[in-house]
């Protein structure tokens, strides 16, 4: 019995030891119950409703049972009519849309003559599992959408072939590689991964090796431990994005439509942005393992509500809003939009305040709980 008990009384300590660890505790109960929320009810490989804009002056009635038909379909939410197709393009280009429709202005008409028209629907195609699934719905639109129209007299046009022609256009990726949109995926991912874990067990290494007090020691600010122990990890964080794209041009062939001055300042915010997370968490966390808990916390999230993994209009809208918070889902949006669409400043300003706004908090929250003195 003597050796029962002894094991008994160490897994006993342990039990004590992890309920008075209480960060680890609720790390091992929180994870589990995020994953299944998030991929019980945030995760949809199939989305449906996505953004389109209709291009058309034509008011007959076929026109318009072209566009019932589409959002019948359940993958098409129209969101703007009446646009140009400049302005359409505009639309597609910031990521407003994930569709345009572009429809004859005589598109009822020339149907009744028989002419078959063609109707264009070009798609954002830098994350092809999107719209795959609404692209394929779309093949058997000509064939139904105008089933009621072409009654009596024109009965004869609903025979085969169809009465108009559907044109797809995959815009910004026009063979739908799948890697033009998980590479430059990765530049986001595992500088969010490194970033957030490096800095946080810098700070935690410090204070398990006794340096912390040496550091407080001195005269050095607040501010400027933080400054200090983050531009060696921006430094680090260039040369993993030199490396990444470096194999992205190399081994994949994954285009640089945009400029890359430009994808360089913004990476410059966004890993300032995770730094600045990182160093909330090493204040927060009594260790390394603690530090990596909470590392692993911010990045599961940030995977999945980012759009990286899946796609970020297939989720529901309060997932989405979550996701809107987070860094990882608007550097995604200009990695992609400056390597496959060529987007220029005045198009990324929209998902360029919300990470300074992030970094302007996460800085905050660290300066906040940084101590001059160990407890």
């Amino acid at each position: 019995m003597q050796p029962l008990a002894r094991t008994f009384a160490i897994a006993l300590k342990e039990v004590q030891q992890m309920l008075r660890d209480r960060l680890t505790f609720a790390m091992a109960v929180a994870v589990p119950i995020i994953q299944l929320i998030l991929f019980g009810y945030a995760i949809n490989t199939d989305p449906k409703g996505l953004p389109t804009a209709i291009v058309s002056q034509d008011t007959s009635p076929m026109a318009r049972s072209l566009v019932a038909a589409l959002q019948t379909s359940g993958y098409f939410r129209v969101v703007r009519t009446g646009v140009s197709e400049r302005e359409g393009d505009k639309l597609l280009e910031r990521g407003d849309i994930q569709f345009l429709v572009v429809v004859p202005d005589d598109f009822g008409a020339r149907v009744v003559r028989g002419e078959k028209p063609a109707v264009l629907i070009a798609a954002d195609a830098t994350d092809p599992s999107a719209g795959s699934n609404a692209m394929a719905a779309v093949g058997q639109i000509n064939q139904t959408a105008l089933a009621r129209d072409l009654r009596g007299a024109l009965a004869s046009r609903a025979a085969a072939p169809p009465p108009f022609e559907v044109r797809i256009q995959r815009r910004y990726n026009p063979e739908g590689l799948s890697r033009y949109n998980i590479v430059p995926g990765l530049v986001g991912t595992i500088l969010t991964m490194t970033m957030v874990m490096l800095t946080s067990l810098a700070m935690t290494r410090e204070r398990e090796r006794g340096t912390m007090e040496n550091l407080l020691a001195t005269p050095v600010r607040p501010i400027e431990v933080m400054v200090g122990k983050i531009l060696p990890y921006v430094v680090l964080g260039y040369v993993q994005l030199g490396v990444i794209l470096g194999a992205a041009f190399a081994l994949f062939s994954v285009p640089m439509v945009g400029s890359v001055a430009l994808l360089l300042a913004m990476i410059g915010v966004f890993m300032l942005a995770n730094l600045g997370v990182g160093f909330t968490f090493s204040t927060l966390a009594r260790n390394q393992l603690q530090a990596l808990q909470l590392t692993f916390f911010f990045f599961l999230p940030s995977m999945l509500l980012s759009g990286f993994m899946f796609p970020f209009r297939g989720m529901p809208v309060w997932a989405q809003r979550l996701g809107e918070v987070l860094p990882l889902t608007h550097f995604l949006r200009i990695v992609r939009g400056v390597m496959l669409k060529g987007s220029g400043a005045a198009e990324l300003l929209p998902e360029l305040w919300p990470m300074l706004a992030f970094l302007a908090v996460a800085g905050g929250v660290a300066l906040l709980r940084y101590r001059q003195t160990v407890d």
